[in-house]
């Protein structure tokens, strides 16, 4: 642990993500906001409005609510997401990297299919045939995002299915879940925890590049991408307040949990630990 929080930038990512978290989720039982219903007569209020300190949308909607609330969906969208993908990449690429052969050949011949298809593209096409909804885009953004951490995981278990507890096991009668479960994918935890993190990051950004083309949840419901979406009509009339901070807390956001995942993978560095 010493490791871990003498790395200033992790130490950062742990404070910035804990804080966001009581933010979105715990701030709107300080500042309660109508998010559902419009309020025309409060269009457009600038930043220190009384009652709005971030202002109004164009809608009446009151942005520091707002910005709680697309929070709360991007934040769980992506760490769903993230876990998705994880244990699904996890799981495949340790069965192809333990059988081998032709199971690891076809395995991994679909990780390459997939991973030479542009996840935003696939996310387009079905938000344009799908009704978007959040279940939709963790199943979907999960889906499109194991195929790294299933590469990764593969080329751990290649080596470590030739370790001696591994054979040992498989001397004693062990069955071949047990050696997945119980020594490849724990002996592989290192790479699995800092992968996760960065899943969650690209998750985030994918959920906002949707939204930013107009394809994400609709109204009331909202993201971060989707407040800029929205906001960015009004940026030439000054309206800065409809944009700027969405943007900010997805860029700090996703800074954050790569910054956690920079400081994982030197905890989990043995090679690079002091004697």
């Amino acid at each position: 642990m010493r490791r871990f929080l003498q790395n200033k930038l992790a130490v950062f990512g742990i404070v910035t993500i804990a804080l966001f978290l009581l933010f979105c989720f715990v701030g709107p039982l300080i500042h309660p906001t109508d998010q559902i219903h419009t309020d025309l007569r409060s269009t457009m209020l600038p930043p220190g409005s009384p009652g709005h300190p971030l202002g109004t949308d164009d809608v009446g909607y009151d942005v520091l609510g707002r910005l709680m609330m697309g929070g709360q969906i991007s934040i769980l969208i992506g760490l769903a997401a993230g876990i998705l993908a994880t244990v699904i990449g996890t799981l495949w690429g340790a069965i192809a990297g333990y059988v081998g052969g032709v199971v690891d050949t076809v395995m991994m011949r679909v990780v390459d299919a997939g991973i030479a298809i542009p996840a935003t593209f696939l996310l387009l096409i079905l938000s344009a045939i799908l009704r978007p909804s959040v279940p939709l885009m963790i199943c979907v953004i999960g889906l499109v995002s194991w195929l790294v951490p299933a590469r990764l995981v593969r080329a751990e278990s290649i080596s470590l299915k030739s370790r001696e507890y591994v054979l040992a096991l498989r001397a004693m009668g062990g069955t071949h879940s047990r050696a997945v479960l119980k020594h490849i994918v724990p002996n592989t935890v290192g790479t699995i925890v800092v992968n996760a993190t960065f899943q969650v990051a690209d998750a985030i950004l994918l959920v906002a590049y949707i939204s930013f083309l107009g394809m994400g949840l609709q109204k009331p419901a909202t993201d971060w991408g989707a407040m800029l979406t929205s906001g960015i009509t009004y940026t030439y009339a000054g309206a800065w307040w409809l944009i700027f901070p969405a943007g900010f807390c997805i860029v700090l956001t996703v800074c954050a949990f790569n910054s956690i995942g920079d400081g994982l993978r030197d905890f989990f560095d043995v090679k690079g630990r002091a004697a």
